[in-house]
Order: structure tokens, then sequence, then C-alpha cells
């Protein structure tokens, strides 16, 4: 029998940590026709969970919401019409539940799991069968409750332009050791990419030699990275992609970086904001494309998932592991920015 109540978090107010409140018997509602009910084991956070309880995130939050987009868990129980899943598959969730394929709309954009939709952050979570993907079959629980934003980002970033969409050979330009950058080195490795990657550390700059960067730059020692990747490059005409995580204290270097017609995909703002921006001209001087996806669609999951194990790609996955109840702690690692590629949560 399917439970009637679940442990989970909400988001109650923009005061900072203090605002993650845990309800251990929140009531679990009846399931609709087409409703998958997910028994969560793993999840993992995204920086964007952080900034939402300290009322930094960009876009309208459901009041109460519970957080977390990223989950991999069994099917519990499903809904008379249910036919994509059954009881006991294994399975992670969608970010933006109605983006199943093509260009987004208003109405997808508004769908985000952790944002307007209650998210992962708890034991059991009821979801349209639609928003549902099954879990890569090379991957276990941890692995592959890291893989619905910033992986399906770093896809979308290499593969989602279509016309400039990553090949063999080309070089590709990676921020830091976060989830999306870490994802998107893989990926480009994967299909036979060059990868310059910055980082402060030397120690973050072994394991990123070990995950195959070809080139690495610590750029609290270089501040004119950017031209240095392009020196880098083949022939030194720049860079063919750039996951660009930094935001506006970064791009001016991105645009050192990039090749003619290559490719910046802004993700995030991780650095954080400065005065000295770079005006819109930057893109037009440097004749490049700047594109600003919103994570992706479930049939780039579902090709993505099939690359991963295809490729026996394995997601980098932070040592330290976080309880639910420990959230607050996982929380401020996190921000303290201790970790290492994905940092997940341990559910049940």
């Amino acid at each position: 029998m399917a439970p009637s109540t679940t442990g989970q978090w909400t988001v109650e107010g923009t005061s900072g940590f203090d605002s993650l409140k845990f309800n251990k018997d929140a009531p679990i509602p009846s399931l609709g026709e087409r409703d998958v009910l997910v028994h969560f084991h793993y999840a993992s956070l995204n920086y964007r969970d952080l900034i939402i309880p300290k009322g930094q995130y960009p876009f309208v939050i459901k009041p109460s919401i519970v957080p977390g987009s990223d989950g991999a868990g069994t099917v519990e129980a499903i809904g008379s019409g249910v036919t994509r899943f059954k009881k006991g598959d294994k399975v992670v969730t969608l970010f933006t539940q109605g983006h199943l394929a093509g260009s987004h709309t208003p109405a997808t954009v508004a769908a985000g799991l952790g944002g307007m939709l209650d998210g992962t952050l708890r034991q059991y979570g009821a979801f349209d069968e639609q928003g549902l993907v099954a879990m890569p079959e090379t991957l276990d629980f941890q692995q592959g409750s890291t893989l619905s934003c910033a992986a399906v980002t770093a896809w979308n970033a290499l593969y989602g332009l279509e016309s400039s969409s990553l090949k063999p050979g080309d070089t590709v330009l990676t921020q830091g050791t976060g989830g999306v950058s870490i994802f998107g080195l893989q990926f480009a490795k994967a299909a036979g990419a060059r990868v310059i990657a910055t980082t402060s550390s030397d120690a973050k700059a072994e394991i990123l030699k070990k995950l195959g960067a070809d080139h690495i730059i610590n750029y609290k020692t270089d501040e004119n990275w950017g031209e240095t990747a392009k020196k880098l490059s083949p022939g030194g005409l720049g860079v063919d992609h750039i996951i660009e995580v930094g935001g506006p204290k970064t791009i001016k270097q991105s645009f050192n970086a990039i090749k003619i017609d290559g490719v910046i995909t802004i993700i995030g703002f991780v650095a954080g904001h400065t005065e000295d921006e770079p005006s819109f001209l930057e893109v037009l001087q440097n004749l490049c494309v700047l594109r600003g996806p919103m994570v992706g669609s479930r049939q780039q999951f579902e090709k993505m998932n099939k690359a991963i194990d295809a490729n026996g790609i394995k997601p980098v996955v932070d040592e330290k592991v976080f309880e639910l109840e420990e959230l607050k702690e996982a929380y401020q690692y996190m921000w303290d920015q201790k970790h290492f590629g994905k940092l997940t949560v341990k559910i049940d």
C-alpha cells in the first residue's frame, strides 16, 4: 500500500537557509490518472537551490515550495491511466515538467521543479508521467540523481543549437569544477573534442586532468585566461564552445576566447555581478553566438542518457553525502564551495 505521508522540506521566506523548514509528516495527495508516485533515494543540489531561499533567484517562486529539481528513485505507485512506467521502475525527474521536445513556451518556462512545482527534497513525490525519464541502466541512484539540471544543461549547451552543435575536433572551454562544467568536460571528451578547463586550485586541476582535460588554466593566477585559452586553441583561432557559468564577471574573458562563429552558452552567474559588464556590441565585434538555454527537453535528456550508457560516463559526485534531515548543512557546504562535482543528499 502506498504511503499517505512524506518527510519533506519547504522554503518559507527569503531570509537565507533558515527559511528551509522540515515537515516529517506532510500529506501525500491522491494520485491523478496520469500521476506517478516516486520513492526518492537520492537528490542532488544546484546553485539555483541555494539562491532561492536567499531571495536571489530572478524568477517567480511558489510560496512554500518543496525545493530541488534533481532526484532519482523508484516508482511506488501509478495512476490508472499511466502507460510509460510501472511499479518498481527506476526514474529521474525532468527539470521542466512540460518541456518534452523543441522550444520552450511560456507555459513550460513556468513549470520548473523546485520553483513553481514541488521538487525532489522529500521522501515521496507525485509527478505527471510525462515529467519523468527512465534512469540510465549503467548508473546507480546517487549518480542518476545528478542528471536533471546540470547534465541536461551541459548537453544542451553543446548540442542544443543544431547548426553549431559539437563536432569531433572542436575545442570546448569550461569554467570551474561545478556540475555543469564537469558534465560538459565529460560529454566533450566522449565526442572527441578538446577541452580547456579553468580552475582556481592545483588540487582540482589534477582531477580535471584525470577526467581528460587537455589544458588547464588557473584563473586566479592568470587574469587574462580568455586570451590564454585562445592561444591554446588550434591555430590560436579561438574555442568553438564556451560553457559560461560565471556570468557578468567572466563573460569578458569568454569573448576574448571565442572563435569566429563560436557559441557562448550562458548558464548562470556563480561569479556574481559587476558594474563593468561588456555590452551587446561585444557579440557583434567578436562575430559569435550568445545563447541562454533553460536546462533542456525530455527528448534531449533521453538522448543524453543513451550517450551516458554507450560511453560509460559516470557523474563526478562529491565524497561528502548529506542525509535529508541535514539539508541546511548541505546548502552551506555547497555555498562555501567545498564541493567538487555534484553534491548529493541521501533520502531513503
